[in-house]
């Protein structure tokens, strides 16, 4: 049975529309078994994600997509505008104490725009959290679509000696003419390293009749106007 290991809901701030107990009832209705929420920087909904599977039977995968700053969380710099984002799930009680501390030093010592961690923290907490390489503006994706192959392969490993437990995460949405290009090379860095992969889904709602409130909120979120054809979608 698949799950869905990568969700946003509405504690993703201005980018995540689904509420919580529609989204795992919509999960019940689907015959899923277990379901992951990864919002964005924080855990403000995991109390309420775990209540609600708890009551439909379903298991709650605890995780975030935390944003990690290029250098140090300290840095602050116009490069430092666009961190990385990277999924956190925790395996068990010790990832959870995890993902809460390094969620709350994001908050209090790496924010800058975004709550960031940063790779001292990270080894610090890496105890009982799976991590996947995240989405297109994650580091190693970036990494493979810049050509910097080599530099991908070094910060792959460095994620599985960190963790232990880490996969490739392949994705595939429309209207994303990079994302092709992107799978084929984490396909081939799978081969090259041995590192398994993972597919998700990168979702941000829970009914396809969702999706023009969803644009509506991202260009909130962004600044910009639904006629505008060059928006972020």
């Amino acid at each position: 049975m698949f799950t869905h290991l990568h969700n946003h809901t509405e504690y993703s701030l201005l980018d995540g529309l689904s509420r919580i107990g529609p989204m795992v009832q919509r999960a019940l209705e689907l015959g899923m078994e277990a379901l992951a929420i990864t919002d964005h920087g924080g855990l403000y909904g995991a109390i309420e994600f775990y209540t609600e599977c708890k009551e439909a039977g379903i298991k709650p995968i605890i995780g975030l997509e935390t944003y990690l700053a290029q250098e140090s969380r300290h840095s602050r710099t116009p490069a430092d505008k666009s961190p990385y984002h990277l999924l956190l799930l925790a395996q068990n009680m010790d990832g959870y104490r995890n993902l809460i501390q390094l969620s709350s030093k994001a908050h209090l010592e790496g924010f800058y725009y975004k709550p960031r961690v940063d790779r001292e923290i990270l080894r610090e907490h890496s105890r009982g959290l799976i991590a996947l390489s995240g989405c297109l503006t994650a580091e190693i994706p970036r990494l493979l679509l810049e050509g910097r192959t080599k530099e991908a392969k070094d910060a792959a490993l460095w994620y599985r000696d960190t963790f232990g437990e880490f996969f490739l995460e392949i994705q595939r949405h429309e209207n994303i003419p990079s994302l092709d290009r992107l799978n084929e090379a984490l396909l081939a860095l799978s081969k090259e390293t041995g590192l398994p992969l993972v597919a998700t889904n990168d979702c941000h709602y829970t009914h396809r009749e969702d999706a023009p409130f969803q644009d509506i909120l991202i260009c909130i979120h962004t600044n910009t106007n639904i006629q505008d054809d060059k928006r972020l979608k």
